[in-house]
């Protein structure tokens, strides 16, 4: 195997693949990545085997062929390379790197050792806008559970029926929602792994419009152009996120999202002294009050506030309503609340289809 390379757009590519290797692997072909060459491309390889990317480069092929080199050590040494052109010839499992005044010779595994990719079976398809699909993810992923003994809750679900895919992702504190629209007749729910949900959003492209979306029995296919992403799914029972959410809500709240955050995350210095983050806040018509105590002081914020209903003494985590918050685009929020026991609804007022949903602190009598 021969080629030349160059530097700057295999380094991304092998950066792309790379997020498909553990560390933790018992099986020494797996801390490798794949690489054919043919037809003036390289086709970069890497797998866990619970996720798989395939990836290709641009190449001048000289002479075609496949082998594995390590994932860290061929990485290291192409991203310290100081030259645009990279010269790469592959004899009996040994790999010589050249560029400009260096060289390198490393020990190569043989490709044919490499395990196969993943069978999808059965599969439904579908597409969707890239840019949908990233501010899903984005609004969703970080509510996910940390939590291993419950699998489900670690990933994200897609919900797909009706034209429309609810992503939802909750830990039992707090559950973010977003839908987007489709065009399909699918009816299917499938929970990815947040890993894999967020590594997707980082090597999505500008210039990447539409993903292509095959949904197997146990594995998930996204079709990127020049990737491919393969995710093993989580499960197949997730919680029914949908009786959550609710439309009898007896206090509702407008204010800024800017000023209601800033004045939380200044709440919160204080609250982070207490293991709960607490804050407390006071809600009339016309202000929230914001207050937080903790052993070394306490803190007291107001921000105006347009509300019907009455007034509510609630109390949250300042962490779960401050990552919600961040999340969230829109001038105007809209607050609703129950009760002070029950969960409360955090909508942008110009996007119904973004639900951010925290439960309280049960306040001591």
């Amino acid at each position: 195997m021969k080629f030349k390379v160059n530097k700057k757009s295999i380094s991304k590519h092998i950066s792309i693949v790379q997020k498909a290797i553990s560390s933790r692997t018992t099986m020494p072909i797996l801390e490798g990545i794949k690489i054919v060459a043919k037809q003036n491309i390289l086709e970069l390889t890497a797998t866990d085997n619970e996720t798989a990317i395939i990836t290709k480069v641009p190449a001048i092929v000289e002479i075609e062929g496949s082998i594995v080199v390590n994932s860290r050590l061929f990485g290291d040494i192409i991203r310290k390379l100081s030259d645009d052109s990279i010269s790469i010839e592959v004899n009996e499992n040994k790999m010589n790197i050249k560029c400009g005044f260096s060289e390198f010779n490393i020990q190569c595994q043989n490709a044919e050792e490499y395990p196969s990719l993943p069978n999808l079976g059965d599969i439904n398809s579908l597409t969707i806008r890239s840019n949908d699909f990233k501010d899903a993810i984005r609004k969703t992923s970080f509510a996910v559970s940390i939590d291993e003994t419950r699998a489900a809750l670690t990933g994200v679900l897609m919900d797909i029926k009706d034209s429309k895919i609810s992503f939802v992702a909750l830990d039992g504190f707090r559950m973010a929602l977003k839908t987007i629209d489709i065009i399909s007749d699918i009816s299917r729910k499938i929970i990815i792994p947040a890993r894999n949900c967020n590594d997707l959003v980082k090597i999505i492209e500008e210039d990447v419009e539409e993903l292509l979306v095959d949904i197997g029995i146990n594995i998930v296919k996204f079709d990127l152009g020049d990737t491919i992403f393969y995710a093993n799914l989580v499960g197949t029972e997730y919680f029914q996120y949908d009786g959550l959410i609710k439309d009898n809500y007896k206090i509702n709240s407008k204010v800024n999202k800017h000023d209601f955050q800033s004045s939380l995350e200044r709440a919160s210095l204080l609250a982070k002294e207490d293991r709960a983050n607490l804050v407390k806040l006071s809600i009339d018509e016309n202000e929230i009050k914001i207050t937080s105590n903790s052993e070394i002081g306490n803190s007291e914020e107001r921000v105006t506030a347009n509300t019907t209903g009455g007034e509510l003494d609630i109390a949250f985590n300042s962490k779960y309503i401050i990552e919600g918050l961040k999340n969230i685009e829109s001038e105007e929020i809209a607050l609703n609340f129950t009760d002070s026991v029950n969960p409360t609804i955090i909508r942008e007022l110009d996007d119904n289809a973004y639900i951010y949903l925290v439960l309280p602190v049960r306040l001591a009598n």
